[in-house]
């Protein structure tokens, strides 16, 4: 006689138990900004293995600027899994390839010829960038920005403007790369300080007959979320024609609506040669990208680009999901409307704790500054931590940056509903008046 199997029971593992089994078998180098595990996600929360609800003000570092996984974005990945997954776009091609990069030619500002070539992620788009400077110019040289970030590579490690802990004890690290100050009038930094660096960069390291390009972050990220001040994008552009260096716009964080425009630089009416793009592209899905002048991106010949899963078609399909959304449901005006709607309620909080020393942003990329009793040149990373585990234990997650780590961003998904960014935001708070005084 059959006995009659009976399905057993196994309790979900918790987020505890899922840590210890990461610090065994994850690499210590991969770090977590909160040590809880997902389940599931929907649109602007997350619920994680135990069955707790957050909100999320991080949209994985502002990727899910549609949200987690929007309706628009998993039809067109779907649809493409009904058909194949990968080919390698240099093997046998595919339209949404094609498709996407006509969209991106379309969108990006300017009005001679466009093209585009897609990567995986952000740090390949920024190497392959400066590969096409080098060999559209001939040059070797490249310009970046101190408290700039474009990524983990050998290369962009070296474009990098922090040391820690994304440069220390990784070097040699590649020659040829020179870093000036951004501009930000709140920590004393003014345009013309960091255009006169670049003037003496010329005059006592490196000509500027060498230099192939100059990459910036119209919104420095991990710098913590400094906006080009107004005309400063315009003098590099300046700069750039003058001595026949490309501008390389770097969106990696900034692009696909993060502030109100599809491209952060958009605001600036500049046009860069070539912009850089990943994160919110590809709504969930690794793909990024670099657009830009025809006549620059053609001078590599054909087999000087590409990559094995570069462009995957799954990820082509859910990129042309995400900029069919972000038309269809009007997310750029909600991107500005966001903003101000956290930038006003972040502003009325400062009021009340001296600690907030700073509110910026752009759109919807939003940042408060903590500093001991508001003093710019005390930076109070103490502060920013504490809140951000308190905000985590309440429900809603947040992350920090800035070269002191004081500086707490806010890049919710440009879907949120009104209702949960305002409990977001009594969550942050509640939560800052938790934390004890400093």
């Amino acid at each position: 006689m059959n006995a009659i199997l009976q399905p057993i029971s196994v309790p979900s593992p918790t987020n505890d138990v899922l840590m210890a089994r990461r610090h065994t078998s994850v690499a210590r180098g991969i770090g977590n900004a909160h040590a809880i595990f997902a389940a599931h996600a929907d649109n602007a929360l997350v619920w994680d293995v135990e069955g707790r609800r957050y909100i999320d003000f991080c949209a994985g570092i502002a990727v899910v600027n549609t949200g987690h996984r929007h309706p628009r974005v998993m039809s067109s990945l779907f649809a493409q899994a009904e058909h194949f997954t990968h080919t390698c776009f240099q093997v046998v091609a595919y339209e949404s390839y094609v498709a996407l990069a006509e969209r991106l030619c379309q969108l990006a500002p300017g009005e001679g010829p466009k093209k585009a070539f897609f990567m995986s992620t952000g740090a390949e788009a920024v190497e392959n960038a400066v590969k096409v400077a080098r060999r559209a110019t001939g040059r070797q040289a490249v310009i970046a920005f101190e408290g700039g970030f474009h990524g983990r590579t050998l290369l962009t490690m070296a474009l990098t403007g922090k040391v820690e802990p994304y440069k220390s004890g990784f070097g040699p690290l590649p020659a040829d790369v020179y870093h000036v100050p951004y501009p930000s009038e709140v920590h004393g930094i003014t345009l013309s300080d960091s255009l006169s660096a670049i003037d003496r960069l010329f005059k006592h390291h490196v000509e500027a007959a060498r230099v192939a390009a100059l990459i910036v972050e119209p919104v420095q990220g991990e710098g913590g979320y400094l906006p080009a001040p107004e005309g400063f994008l315009a003098a590099l552009r300046e700069l750039c024609d003058r001595h026949g260096i490309l501008m390389i716009a770097d969106e990696i964080q900034t692009g696909i609506g993060r502030t109100g425009r599809m491209f952060a630089v958009e605001h600036s009416g500049v046009v860069p040669d070539l912009i850089t793009l990943a994160k919110g592209l590809g709504g969930g899905t690794p793909i990024s990208a670099v657009v830009g002048r025809a006549d620059v991106i053609d001078a590599v010949p054909p087999g000087g680009l590409g990559s094995t899963y570069a462009g995957s078609p799954l990820a082509c399909a859910a990129a042309l999901g995400v900029l069919d959304a972000i038309e269809a449901e009007g997310l750029l005006r909600r991107s500005r409307t966001i903003g101000e709607r956290l930038r006003a309620r972040m502003r009325g909080m400062a009021m009340a704790y001296p600690c907030i020393a700073d509110v910026r942003g752009l759109g919807a990329m939003t940042a408060i500054e903590f500093c001991h009793a508001g003093q710019i040149d005390q930076p109070a990373a103490d502060i920013a931590t504490a809140l951000k585990s308190e905000a985590a234990r309440r429900g809603l997650l947040l992350l920090t940056c800035g070269n002191h780590g004081n500086v707490v961003r806010v890049m919710v998904p440009l879907t949120i509903p009104d209702e949960q960014l305002d409990e977001g935001l009594d969550i942050f708070e509640a939560s800052l008046a938790a934390i004890p005084p400093r």
